[in-house]
């Protein structure tokens, strides 16, 4: 079995289907959103001149260009799966400092298959994963799947403790793809353009993790891209003891 590479942001083969309506959750930011529908659009408009349907080959995949400050993919390893992560970032204050920063306490974040729709339109792709940012969480977790698209549930994101991201591959019945416990291995902030957030928030920066014990399914190395929000307030001035900011990636 080969090693592996996990990008956490991928998409199914049925992305270029007709998407149910969705529930978004900010009608004020609805740019996000009509580019991703304008691209879907224009992209099922290029699949009826097509002899067949997309091939999900992830040989020709590779780290966008905003990540060429980040260590490169291990030598030998080979991109096993992508996904859109929707979730929150979780921080913490002191009420008795209210001019300190918050403190970052994890993240929680449900993943979404989207391995066909990166390695067939890249654009498409990262659209969506700034639309995911407006839909209905709660909705999704529902349908199995990030509506309005069709990507499938592939996966859960939490912390086991405060240094130690977990990804969750094995929740589907039909595949099992493998746990991974990671620590950091390099970072480097989204690029100034990237998306923000609900609140107006800035993107969190971009990460390469490594496995830690325990992993399997050859997982060996995870890389969260092209973030949408996340970013906690520079200071805890009128926030509450713990608190979520909302965010997107790949």
């Amino acid at each position: 079995m080969h090693a592996s590479l996990l990008f956490v942001s991928a998409l199914a083969a049925s992305v270029w289907g007709a998407p149910a309506y969705p529930r978004i959750t900010a009608v004020d930011k609805i740019e996000g959103v009509s580019e991703y529908f304008n691209l879907l659009a224009s992209k099922v408009q290029e699949s009826r001149s097509r002899a067949g349907p997309p091939v999900c080959d992830l040989s020709g995949v590779s780290l966008p260009a905003g990540a060429s400050s980040m260590p490169a993919p291990s030598e030998g390893l080979t991109l096993k799966h992508i996904a859109i992560g929707r979730g929150t970032q979780n921080y913490t204050c002191n009420p008795t400092t209210p001019g300190e920063a918050p403190k970052a306490n994890g993240a929680v974040a449900t993943l979404f298959n989207a391995s066909c729709a990166v390695a067939t339109s890249p654009e498409l792709a990262a659209a969506l994963t700034r639309a995911a940012l407006y839909f209905d969480l709660a909705q999704s977790e529902t349908l199995q799947k990030l509506s309005p698209s069709n990507l499938a549930r592939s996966g859960v994101h939490f912390f086991t403790d405060s240094t130690t991201p977990f990804f969750n591959l094995d929740v589907s019945s039909a595949w099992k793809l493998g746990e991974i416990p990671c620590g950091k291995a390099g970072s480097a902030p989204a690029p100034q353009d990237a998306p923000r957030g609900l609140q107006g928030e800035a993107a969190v920066p971009w990460l390469k993790l490594s496995a830690k014990q325990g992993a399997t399914g050859g997982l060996q190395e995870v890389y969260r891209l092209t973030t949408v929000g996340g970013s906690a307030p520079a200071t805890c001035e009128g926030m509450p003891a713990s608190f979520e900011v909302q965010y997107s990636t790949q």
